[in-house]
């Protein structure tokens, strides 16, 4: 069994890079956090210009049909520069919604709309901060008109479509709602990482398109979020890597006593952690990409896996990337709270660790 990536695959990792070396930089993320928008338009039109929002949209939809494994490489580096666009709601959340929830001709109709850029999408399924259950919704669609309010929404201002959790007289599914309706309303919420903004979409007789497919919205749910935490475990590695180097750049370049900081043992043993973690993750994460891509009776566990250990991986290296930079490293001058704030966004997306803890041990003790 190879999880390891082909050559081909690599190459459009390092196309990826060098993209977003070129195209997101710091000082980009930072006028991100500044400006109230919640993610950056420029760099998202650039984004799309790539193509990266088809790459695991079959060419039949009128996509690129490489697949998930390309996918992962391309969201560890947007991972690893803290890239500020709705990459996460628009690709991993709401295309794929759609291509587990909707019909045949749904699909047919809507997934080259997204693969050509047309439409940004967004997810829609929670009603208040924290709710873990789906089956219980308070919007409704009525003779095809929603009526309810989501929070927290992520990127919903940057999306021309939501699929939004409701009930109509069918029972619990999703739907397809077009943003630019009369009767949708969006706020700003505030966000620990204004780089992937948070909003509320409040719906009143709205349109909305049942998924066709969409018959156990509980199951269909438990699928779209272990596909979506293996993606974001990649980003979560990808941004373990720039916290390490932050810290190795810094910490060789800053002298203290007539010598280097990283020759001290409490820095070198800092940063040796810090890679164990990223390591860990990094491997869990390839086990995750290898089942989501082979459609895995373990991708269940290995999404599991790979959300664990990936949060706690960022959640070191991103901490002690502050405390590798001492005092400075507390500020707002320095970059270090970019990958801070990304890592505790993405650590509550999906669920919080404490959820994703149990949903390993419950899987563990299943198989």
């Amino acid at each position: 069994m190879n999880f390891d990536f082909s050559e081909d695959q690599k190459f459009i990792q390092s196309q990826a890079r060098s993209f977003l070396a070129k195209e997101c930089s710091a000082d980009l993320v930072r006028d991100t956090l500044e400006n109230g928008k919640g993610y950056n338009p420029e760099l998202w039109e650039k984004v799309k210009e790539m193509g990266w929002q088809a790459t695991a949209i079959s060419e039949e939809h009128s996509g690129l049909g490489l697949g998930f494994l390309e996918l992962c490489l391309i969201a560890m580096e947007l991972g690893r520069t803290a890239a500020p666009t709705p990459h996460i709601a628009s690709v991993y959340l709401c295309t794929e919604a759609i291509k587990l929830g909707a019909s045949s001709a749904q699909q047919a109709e809507w997934l080259p709309k997204l693969a050509a850029g047309e439409w940004t999408g967004c997810l829609a399924m929670q009603e208040s901060v924290g709710q873990l259950r789906f089956d219980q919704q308070q919007s409704r669609v009525a003779n095809g008109l929603l009526t309810g309010t989501k929070l927290p929404v992520l990127q919903a201002n940057a999306a021309d479509i939501a699929i939004v959790a409701a009930q109509d007289e069918q029972g619990e599914g999703l739907f397809l709602v077009e943003l630019n309706s009369d009767g949708v309303q969006c706020d700003a919420l505030d966000s620990v990482d204004p780089g992937q903004g948070l909003f509320t979409l409040s719906f009143s007789d709205a349109p909305a398109t049942r998924l066709a497919a969409c018959d156990n919205l509980a199951d269909l749910t438990a699928q779209l979020y272990d596909r979506a935490a293996v993606l974001i475990a990649f980003e979560q590695v990808g941004g373990c890597d720039a916290s390490i180097e932050m810290a190795k750049e810094y910490t060789a370049q800053r002298y203290a006593f007539g010598r280097q900081i990283a020759s001290f043992q409490a820095i070198k043993h800092k940063v040796a952690d810090m890679f164990v973690a990223k390591e860990l993750a990094t491997a869990n994460a390839y086990y995750g990409a290898w089942a989501l891509s082979t459609d895995a009776e373990e991708l269940p566990l290995a999404a599991a896996n790979a959300r664990v250990s990936a949060t706690e991986a960022y959640w070191l290296c991103s901490k002690e990337n502050i405390q590798a930079h001492g005092g400075m490293g507390f500020t707002y001058e320095l970059n270090c709270h970019l990958y801070y704030r990304r890592h505790l966004a993405l650590a509550q997306l999906l669920g919080s660790n404490k959820v994703w803890k149990e949903n390993l041990a419950s899987r563990i003790l299943a198989a």
